[in-house]
């Protein structure tokens, strides 16, 4: 990641993902990932095994409820948003994790 252009963008997105994974209801979709004991030193491994992407692992870290990287991971089930809410939560938010989507600070598919 890289600094932002808007500097409180990575913090409203945190939020918004972890606001979902403590209060998603069990009728709405989500997804329920249980913790294998390789992921405790490496959400990055979570973020692949969950979306496919070792760069969105600042959703699972909100939904672990993590401060930071370096705390383990512990063996629990998470319950993160699909890839399309993922999507929204990033716009929402204005921050997008993944480097090819970024340019000068912001993300480029900002309208603004």
């Amino acid at each position: 990641m890289s600094v932002d252009h808007h500097s409180q963008a990575a913090r409203v997105y945190y939020r918004l993902v972890r606001d979902f994974a403590q209060s998603v209801q069990p009728w709405e979709q989500a997804i329920y990932h249980d913790v294998a004991p390789d992921e405790r030193w490496d959400i990055t491994l979570t973020a692949r095994k969950v979306y496919g992407d070792a760069g969105e692992f600042l959703a699972v870290m909100a939904a672990a409820g993590l401060d930071s990287v370096d705390q383990p991971l512990e063996q629990q089930r998470l319950v993160l948003p699909t890839a399309d809410r993922l999507r929204a939560f990033k716009r929402r938010a204005g921050f997008e994790s993944r480097a090819d989507h970024r340019k000068g600070g912001r993300p480029t598919w900002r309208t603004d």
